[in-house]
């Protein structure tokens, strides 16, 4: 098919708004921009659309799929259930880059939540996302707008690479500020779960529950035959063409032993004013005291990589500590959990 692109530069773009909405209600294909990534949108009450998605995607259909609204107004038409804790999240996080797990009505059919009874649900702030689904006046399942397993978009560009031809539409919004993917909570047994990092950090969310759980899948490998609530639990995700290896170890250490191996092919992931220390070829994702920078950076870097014609890549281990868990848990995927300890 030919893909449109709708140039959108603010939500008060009434066209772009108005045409992206239209194609979506007719059960159409439609990227658009979020403040987390691009997000692949169709109907989440259409059955036929969401399949669609993963087709385009190549996407498992045991990989559910979080479902975005205009506000938290429109929870109770889809949820079957709000606890307190999860209204206390909303009030504090939406919109924003949050996902919420909660038990929900049947009328967001199961392919939405690969046969769950729960769903993740999430308002988003672009303001140009929060505006197309306001006209659409339909809540929109998104996964991020990229092949299954690469890097997932921050750019009109990116999705174009992956998925140009698979489309109706593509709106162009300009960079994505977050750069990573929702924060996925689960309330479901009582206790607040993370499990999978993002925008919103567990430091942010024990501030208001009081407690807060980090799942185990956030930083290691779960079966193939696991069932899973949250998308990016399972599967490899985000990776370039390259082999990626997380290399958590000081500078110093690090640099001897890339340096040692060092020939045509081979490059390093590492943060800003260090390319200097290694003699292969670098992309820098962000600062190293600074983990919104690098959650920011991440998958462009991750594409550069392929530009580059990088064939092994040593990645620079992030931090854990607030958005570097999220940074850190896309990493991991990105190498298959390969992580040298030095």
């Amino acid at each position: 098919m030919l893909t449109e692109v709708i140039n959108c530069e603010n939500s008060i773009d009434k066209d772009g708004i108005k045409r992206a909405a239209e194609l979506l209600r007719e059960g159409k294909l439609v990227v658009i921009p979020t403040e987390t990534v691009y997000g692949l949108a169709a109907n989440a009450l259409d059955e036929k659309a969401v399949a669609n998605i993963f087709t385009a995607k190549g996407r498992p259909q045991d990989n559910p799929l979080i479902v975005h609204v205009a506000s938290k107004d429109w929870l109770p038409r889809y949820a079957a259930e709000i606890p307190e804790s999860a209204k206390k999240l909303m009030d504090a996080f939406w919109p924003g880059p949050l996902t919420i797990i909660l038990k929900k009505l049947p009328v967001i059919p199961s392919i939405v939540s690969a046969g769950l009874d729960t769903a993740g649900f999430r308002c988003p702030s672009h303001p140009i996302a929060h505006a197309i689904i306001e006209e659409a006046g339909i809540p929109l399942a998104a996964p991020s707008a990229n092949l299954s397993g690469k890097p997932s978009p921050t750019l009109a560009s990116h999705v174009l690479q992956d998925l140009d031809g698979r489309v109706s539409a593509v709106v162009d919004g300009g960079s994505c500020g977050v750069g990573v993917e929702s924060t996925v909570i689960t309330l479901a047994d009582g206790h607040p779960r993370i499990l999978r990092p993002g925008g919103v950090t567990p430091e942010q969310i024990k501030d208001v529950l009081g407690e807060v759980f980090i799942d185990r899948a956030v930083t290691h490998k779960v079966s193939m035959g696991e069932i899973v609530a949250s998308p990016g639990m399972k599967y490899k995700h985000y990776a370039p063409k390259a082999h990626v290896s997380i290399i958590n170890a000081p500078l110093d250490k690090m640099a001897e032993f890339v340096n040692e191996r060092a020939k045509d092919g081979v490059a390093v992931l590492c943060f800003e004013g260090e390319q200097n220390r290694f003699n292969v070829q670098c992309v820098t994702y962000g600062q190293s005291d600074d983990g919104a920078s690098q959650a920011q950076r991440l998958f462009d870097a991750l594409r550069e990589l392929d530009e580059i014609g990088a064939k092994t890549v040593y990645a620079r281990c992030p931090s854990l500590d607030g958005i570097g868990l999220a940074v850190y848990n896309r990493l991991l995927r990105a190498a298959g959990f390969e992580i040298f300890n030095l």
